[in-house]
């Protein structure tokens, strides 16, 4: 048994070290903080109830991790300790007691307590008011010279203001990187094809360890004090609040809920108003830290080897937990979208039991670099949808590819996904059934059908009811059918009844934008309809005769042709044509002798002479095609100021190019004729 247990601290100790150098040395944790939080808490435990096994040279008794070569080295001439840590009430009372043990006192202490801010402790010098230098904590005794790049901070003082700043003075505190900053950084790396910061303490870390300061300049970070170490020739309240404040006056930025209040519930009120507001806070935070503030007791309670014993910390319980991907499942939302969801090993996250996380779509997988079997960090905060937000790079386990799938999970459609959109969506539209509220919805409305008495509330009734499946099925309602069903009556359901029947005669166009295919509005759909005259000759089109019709692009001509494509689309379509739905024949238009007919044009840049929507119209009215992308079909790109990537692309296929003066030239000598 005492081997066992030898073996368990050996092994613990090796692990943890390995994490202080991932996580303190080089900024890139391999564990999440609450999994190394249970192993130190493990550690502790075995030392205390094994202390035979409890050497000095173990990482309990440790602060931070190694110093880089790459840094000079200082010597903190107090030590950066860490702090402890409690969970719960309990412990906290345990703490407490502890104090007034050793103070043989009663009286309930009074304390400090502030965010415990989530970033990386920096310790500024400052010698006559001047920023001397700044180091990082390192093992606690050495740290690093990060001066640097610490004057790159705007929010640090490189000469401190007012009266009485002594001779010498070390102030302690956390660099971080503010939630928005770093979710603004995030999002340009990606657009940039960068690396992304795994969350805002590492992009502190790693941003204030720059060799270069002119990167860390780029960064947005921020500093908040929380503590004094060194002090020579100078005097300082008795208080740790009353200090703190007195280094705002000179000019040092403290977070703004610090705050003074007294013994366990005074401690415990606080944590919970935190814990309640911290995703209303401008910074990440992990917890509170709770501080004697009386500076005399502070120095009669000491300290331990890695921690004072007159302060500690009470952690949240963790927004981000380590757990394994064992599968990926894909969700079909109202509008066809096709989500990827985690199913994970079941992992206690935010106060819940997590077992489902989202993915988003298919570039957010291979951003992650995801795959089934991997060992994955899910986070939740306060009510969010817990998210899985990175891998962890844990050996011997398989793993295999995460495939997404062609066709539509519920309705076996196509999957359709285009190159410049994120998400894939379902085709399937009129029949899928995880589409049919959205879809019957949209085929009911004023602009399409216009079937008065058919609502939201309505629709999800008759669909949950499993009165109808597709819009095809509202024809077949009977009024008893409706009368018993909530808030409908007879009247409302006779009244149904005959809305269903006059809306039966309808216009080609009309129908078309009731299919709800993606990104056809009032507008395209009547382009359709003038230019194909019948259903039919609509659903034969294909991709190249869809670009003849005004205002219809690539994207737009893909979403006809694969909503036509799919069966079960057209089987609804023969439904609902069957169930009496017509509309008058369009007569063919008598080909005017346009001079631009069978010419397309591109307009891109800015127009300075006459807005876009004029030019577009004008050369219609000439029978140019207008479209909105660049092809080899294109005959001539209009372009305005400030001109991009179809301008490039013109270019590059050799397409004749004008200007805007060229294009009123244009304009002016038709006009003449």
């Amino acid at each position: 048994m005492t081997n066992s247990v030898k073996d368990t601290i050996l092994k613990l100790r090796e692990q943890i070290t390995l994490h202080n150098i991932h996580y303190h040395t080089h900024d890139s944790p391999i564990i999440t903080d609450a999994e190394y939080d249970r192993k130190i808490q493990q550690l502790r435990e075995l030392e205390q109830q094994n202390p035979q096994f409890d050497t000095p040279d173990s990482p309990s008794h440790k602060v931070g991790g190694t110093v880089l070569d790459t840094f000079s080295k200082v010597k903190h001439e107090i030590p950066m300790l860490s702090l402890g840590n409690v969970f719960s009430s309990e412990e906290l009372s345990d703490f407490i007691e502890r104090l007034n043990n050793r103070l043989n006192s009663t009286t309930e202490p009074l304390f400090c307590v502030e965010p415990k801010l989530d970033g990386l402790a920096i310790s500024l010098l400052y010698q006559q008011g001047i920023l001397f230098r700044a180091a990082t904590r390192g093992d606690g005794n050495v740290g690093e010279d990060v001066t640097h790049n610490v004057k790159t901070i705007r929010n640090i003082p490189h000469i401190l203001k007012g009266d009485n700043v002594p001779d010498t003075i070390e102030i302690r505190g956390e660099v971080v990187m503010p939630i928005a900053a770093f979710n603004t950084y995030n999002e340009k790396a990606t657009q940039k094809g960068e690396k992304n910061f795994a969350n805002p303490r590492n992009a502190a870390a790693g941003s204030l360890r720059q060799l270069d300061s002119k990167i860390t300049a780029k960064r947005p970070l921020a500093f908040y004090c929380y503590g004094i170490g060194l002090l020579k020739k100078g005097i300082l309240p008795n208080s740790h609040y009353q200090r703190l404040q007195l280094l705002k006056q000179w000019g040092l930025p403290l977070t703004n809920e610090i705050e003074i209040t007294t013994g366990i519930k005074g401690c415990m009120d606080y944590y919970q108003f935190m814990l309640e507001n911290r995703n209303t806070l401008p910074y990440e935070i992990d917890g509170t830290v709770y501080k004697v503030d009386d500076i005399a007791l502070q120095q009669q309670l000491g300290f331990i080897s890695r921690a004072p014993r007159w302060a500690t910390a009470h952690k949240f319980p963790a927004q981000e937990e380590q757990t394994v991907l064992l599968n990926v499942e894909f969700q079909v939302g109202r509008t066809g979208a096709i989500t990827p969801v985690a199913i994970l090993e079941p992992v206690f996250v935010g106060g819940v039991t997590i077992s489902r996380a989202s993915l988003h779509n298919q570039d957010e997988i291979e951003r992650l670099g995801l795959k089934i079997g991997d060992t994955v960090v899910v986070r939740r905060a306060a009510d969010v949808i817990p998210q899985v937000t990175r891998t962890l790079p844990v050996k011997n386990r398989q793993s295999k590819a995460i495939i997404f799938p062609v066709l539509c999970p519920v309705c076996n459609s196509e999957i359709e996904r285009f190159e410049d959109e994120a998400v894939a969506r379902c085709s399937g539209g009129l029949y899928c059934a995880a589409q049919r509220k959205e879809a019957i919805q949209y085929f009911c409305s004023r602009k399409a059908m216009n079937i008065d008495g058919l609502g939201e509330k309505v629709v999800d009734l008759l669909v949950d009811e499993n009165l109808i499946n597709t819009p095809a099925d509202l024809f077949n309602l009977k009024t008893e059918q409706l009368v018993d069903l909530e808030r409908m009556g007879p009247k409302k359901a006779e009244n149904l009844i005959q809305a269903l029947i006059n809306c039966k005669q309808t216009t080609l166009a009309k129908f078309i934008l009731s299919l709800g295919i993606r990104e056809v509005g009032e507008a395209t759909a009547k382009n359709l309809a003038e230019f194909f005259l019948t259903l039919d000759a609509l659903k034969q089109a294909d991709t190249e005769k869809l670009l003849e019709v005004d205002d219809v692009g690539e994207i737009v001509a893909k979403h006809v042709v694969y909503f036509f494509r799919q069966t079960h689309n057209l089987k609804v379509i023969d439904a609902l044509l069957q169930a009496g739905i017509q509309w008058p024949t369009i007569a063919a238009k008598e080909k005017q002798s346009l001079p631009l007919v069978g010419k397309t044009y591109v307009l891109t840049g800015t127009l300075t002479q006459m807005k876009r929507a004029a030019a577009k119209e004008a050369l219609q009215a000439l029978g140019a095609k207008v479209s909105g992308s660049v092809s080899a079909k294109t005959d001539c790109v209009v372009a305005g100021e400030s001109a991009g990537s179809k301008l490039s692309k013109a270019q590059e296929l050799n397409i004749p190019i004008i200007d805007e003066d060229g294009l009123v030239d244009l304009l002016a000598s038709f006009k003449a004729h």
